[in-house]
């Protein structure tokens, strides 16, 4: 089982990395406007999704200028916000974008793409798919397991932090 978990995560984040190649790096664009103008970073993160916030803000190499999204008050357009959540139609998310809107911030949204009018990817700036909407492994009943949506999450954001990191250093050489 956990060979075939292997490959099938390691297939997981293959399809990210090429078919999420672009929107990654827009995605750290949009995020090093912040950093190096006038704004701030924020990210927020729902459910399981929180740990990719402590780990952008407490881990071993937090995202520098990174804070917790805790009042969306305190947020003006030049700030941007990094949210991420299972499923691109999950509600608290989409009430989140739809606040950020209303207060001319940009934002980058990674999740499960789930079709629908009201959600992250009609919503957000940027959208990254996780490509993850049920579990990779079918069990004996039939049913999909293996849902790694953290562990898609933290890929995704470690793309966005090495590409926005490469955009700041080089952004630095030549000013």
């Amino acid at each position: 089982m956990m060979k075939m978990f292997s490959t099938q995560l390691n297939g997981l984040f293959n399809r990210i990395s090429s078919k999420g190649e672009f929107l990654i790096e827009d995605g750290a664009r949009l995020l090093a406007q912040a950093t190096v103008g006038e704004g701030r970073t924020f990210l927020k993160g729902f459910a399981e999704l929180e740990g990719v916030v402590l780990e952008a803000t407490s881990g071993a190499e937090p995202l520098k200028g990174a804070y917790p999204l805790k009042n969306i008050d305190e947020l003006t357009s030049a700030d941007r916000v990094l949210l991420f959540s299972r499923f691109s139609n999950d509600q608290d998310a989409v009430k989140l974008a739809y606040a950020l809107q209303d207060r001319g911030v940009e934002f980058v949204a990674v999740s499960g793409k789930v079709e629908g009018e009201e959600t992250l990817q009609n919503l957000a700036t940027i959208h990254i798919d996780t490509m993850l909407t049920k579990g990779l492994l079918p069990d004996e009943s039939g049913n999909r397991i293996g849902f790694p949506s953290s562990m898609a999450g933290l890929y995704i954001y470690f793309a966005l932090k090495f590409t926005l990191d490469e955009m700041v250093e080089e952004y630095l050489e030549l000013d």
